[in-house]
């Protein structure tokens, strides 16, 4: 199997330095269009596809994001490993503004999304225990300290609504619950992600302490926005060191992400509803043409 990058960038990270044969290409989907078109190209002689989570532009908010036109167009495209950037807020003294937080867990609390390919029709249940591939998490983690960042490997991701950020009493809350990290975009996409079979790593770029520490107050967007700038410096170096450490072949992954519909399917075939079994085909074409 051959190895393609798939970079989902989000805010502060709006492109991928030294792609060669860099284009920008519109991918049609069954479930709409993408946040925006995905730039493809090659880095290091390895396929990589990069997409702008909220559109260049900054044009679309947590909610709006078309989080399954995302990852069916990187499925598509033939994405094999998929690296999640994205803001957040830190719920833990030790994980400071500009740090890296490799996330492997998350608590889901968005609302007004849409959090699956399946349906009335075509039923499945993937496993979710371990919602991040740990083989593309740890290759992440040794790319980014290769850039000097603050790497912390391992930590829960609260994903909220928003596009408010958090009330005192909620950052709190949170913060009781375990959690490290709070942001508004990577749920429902590792769900997704695990349904099309993609390996799926989430890097947390901290930018803040949301709400909750007593010296840092509440969160302040212009202290965030010259946070990330710093952060998507690193972040563009993290994506630099990922194709000599992947590779251009790929074996099956170890944890299994890209076989997660095995034993998905509940939906006897003769009961499948056509219609949703043809916007399934990029998704979860592998098991259903067995």
């Amino acid at each position: 199997m051959k190895t393609m990058i798939g970079v989902i960038g989000g805010s502060g990270v709006y492109e991928i330095d030294g792609l060669e044969d860099a284009v920008w290409t519109k991918v049609e989907t069954p479930w709409g269009d993408p946040s925006d078109e995905i730039l493809t190209g090659r880095l290091e002689g390895v396929p990589m596809a990069f997409l702008p989570r909220h559109g260049r532009g900054h044009v679309h908010s947590p909610t709006t994001v078309p989080y399954r036109a995302n990852i069916d167009a990187l499925k598509r495209l033939g994405v094999t490993d998929l690296v999640s950037v994205s803001a957040c807020g830190s719920f833990r003294e030790e994980m400071a503004p500009g740090d890296f937080v490799i996330v492997d867990q998350f608590i889901d609390r968005s609302f007004a999304r849409a959090k699956s390919f399946f349906g009335s029709g075509c039923v499945a249940h993937v496993s979710l225990a371990h919602p991040t591939c740990g083989r593309l998490s740890a290759l992440c983690a040794e790319a980014a300290r290769a850039t000097g960042v603050t790497v912390h490997e391992g930590g829960t991701y609260l994903c909220m609504e928003g596009p408010q950020f958090s009330t005192l009493a909620e950052s709190l809350l949170y913060k009781s619950w375990g959690c490290h990290v709070i942001g508004m975009t990577n749920m429902p996409e590792a769900k997704l992600a695990r349904e099309a079979e993609i390996c799926y790593a989430s890097v947390a770029m901290v930018t803040d302490y949301d709400s909750w520490h007593p010296h840092h107050g509440e969160v302040d967007i212009t202290a965030i926005i010259a946070t990330l700038g710093a952060n998507a410096d690193h972040a563009r170096g993290l994506v630099a060191g990922l194709p000599a450490r992947l590779g251009a072949e790929r074996d099956l992954c170890p944890h299994g992400c890209d076989r997660a519909l095995d034993h998905a399917l509940m939906t006897a075939p003769a009961k499948r509803d056509p219609e949703l079994l043809a916007k399934l085909d990029a998704v979860a074409g592998r098991v259903l043409k067995g």
